[in-house]
C-alpha cells in the first residue's frame, strides 16, 4: 500500500508526572498542607492490600491511596477537602528544571524550521498519571499542556432521580467519592485514546476499528517519558510500534536512579537521563533530537506520497 497522502502531522509527547515533571510526589503538598506524614500515610497504604486480603477483600493496589484519601477526609484529618482545595494546591507543587519552558521550546523549535512549518508539524503535550487530576491543573504546567488523564473525585454525586431535576448544583462539600480513576495498566488506554484522537473527536471511541491511517496520531509519532516500572506497560506499547521511549531519574528527595538503570538493561527503555529539562542537558537533547527525527520522516512520508501522484499531460503541439 502506497503511503498516505495526508500523513498525520502531530507529535505528542506523554508525560507521566510524579519524579518525571516534578522531583517527588504531588501528595506531598497536600500532607504539608494538613501537617500530616506523608511517611506514615504511605506506610498505612503500603498496608492496605494486606489488611483487606485478610478481611476476604480484594482491593486495586494502584489506587488504593486515593480511597485512603477520603478515609483522611472522613476521619476530619484532611477536613473540609474538595476539589476547589486540592486545585489550589497543586500550585504549590515544584516542578522540574526546565519545566514548564520546554514545552514552548518544542512548539518554537518547530515553528523556526522551515522544513517542518511548511508541512504543518505541530507538537502536543499530555499528562497520563495515577496522581490527582485536580491538583495537576492547579500545578505550574497546567497552561502549558494539551490535555490530563489522571484520577478525579466527587464532592456531591448525582442522587437517584437527578435526571428528573433541575436543582442540581455544585456544592463545596468535602470530597465523597472516587469519579475516574487510572492505574497502571490503565495508562496504555490514555495513549490509545490519543493515538486515534478520542480526545480530540467525541464521536471517536476508544474500542472503534481503524485503519493506521486513520488514526490522528501514529505510535511512531509519540515520545513517552516517565520514571518507573509503573510505567512498562507504555513503555512496551511504544517500543513495540515505532515510539520512542525516555526513562528519566532523580537523586533527590529519593534516588529512583537503579530502577531506572535497570529499566535500560532490560531495553525496556530507549534512553536514560537526568530529569532536567534545561537547553544543553541531556534529557533536553535526547528529547529534541527525538522530536528532529520524527519531523523529518514526517517530511520524507509526505514528500514520498506526492511523488506518487501522476503529473497530468501537458499541452500537445499540433503539427
Amino acid at each position: 500500500m502506497p503511503p498516505s497522502l495526508h500523513t498525520q502531522t502531530v507529535i505528542a509527547f506523554i508525560w507521566d508526572f510524579d519524579r518525571t515533571l516534578i522531583p517527588g510526589n504531588q501528595q506531598d503538598a497536600l500532607f504539608a498542607a494538613y501537617g500530616v506524614s506523608g511517611k506514615d500515610f504511605w506506610r498505612e497504604v503500603d498496608g492496605l492490600v494486606d489488611y483487606y486480603r485478610s478481611k476476604g477483600i480484594g482491593i486495586a493496589r494502584d489506587t488504593a491511596y486515593l480511597n485512603h484519601i477520603l478515609t483522611y477526609v472522613d476521619a476530619g484529618i484532611f477536613q473540609g477537602l474538595n476539589r476547589t482545595r486540592l486545585h489550589a494546591l497543586g500550585a504549590d507543587i515544584e516542578v522540574l528544571p526546565g519545566i514548564p519552558e520546554f514545552f514552548e521550546a518544542t512548539r518554537t523549535h518547530l515553528a523556526n524550521i522551515p522544513a517542518f512549518a511548511r508541512e504543518g508539524i505541530t507538537v502536543e503535550h499530555y499528562v497520563v498519571s495515577t496522581g490527582i487530576r485536580s491538583m495537576i491543573e492547579g500545578s505550574p504546567i497546567a497552561g502549558h499542556i494539551d490535555g490530563i488523564w489522571a484520577n478525579d473525585y466527587l464532592e456531591a454525586p448525582a442522587p437517584p432521580g437527578f435526571l428528573d431535576r433541575l436543582d442540581i448544583r455544585d456544592t463545596d462539600s468535602p470530597i465523597t467519592r472516587l469519579g475516574y480513576t487510572l492505574d497502571n495498566t490503565g495508562k496504555t488506554k490514555a495513549v490509545f485514546e490519543v493515538n486515534k484522537g478520542v480526545n480530540k473527536n467525541p464521536l471517536v471511541d476508544v474500542n472503534s476499528r481503524m485503519s493506521e491511517e486513520q488514526r490522528r496520531v501514529p505510535f511512531t509519532h509519540m515520545i513517552y517519558i516517565a520514571d518507573g516500572p509503573s510505567d512498562v506497560p507504555v513503555f512496551s506499547i511504544l517500543n513495540q510500534h515505532g515510539g520512542k521511549t525516555l526513562g528519566v531519574y532523580n537523586t533527590e528527595p529519593a534516588n529512583n536512579f537503579p530502577q531506572v538503570k535497570r529499566l535500560q538493561e532490560q531495553g525496556r527503555i530507549q534512553g536514560m537521563a537526568k530529569a532536567d529539562y534545561r537547553e544543553g542537558e541531556a534529557a533536553y537533547l535526547w528529547l529534541m533530537d527525538s522530536l528532529d527525527q520524527i519531523a523529518s520522516e514526517i517530511v520524507e512520508a509526505r514528500r514520498r506520497a506526492f511523488a506518487q501522484i501522476p503529473r497530468a499531460p501537458g499541452h500537445v503541439d499540433e503539427d
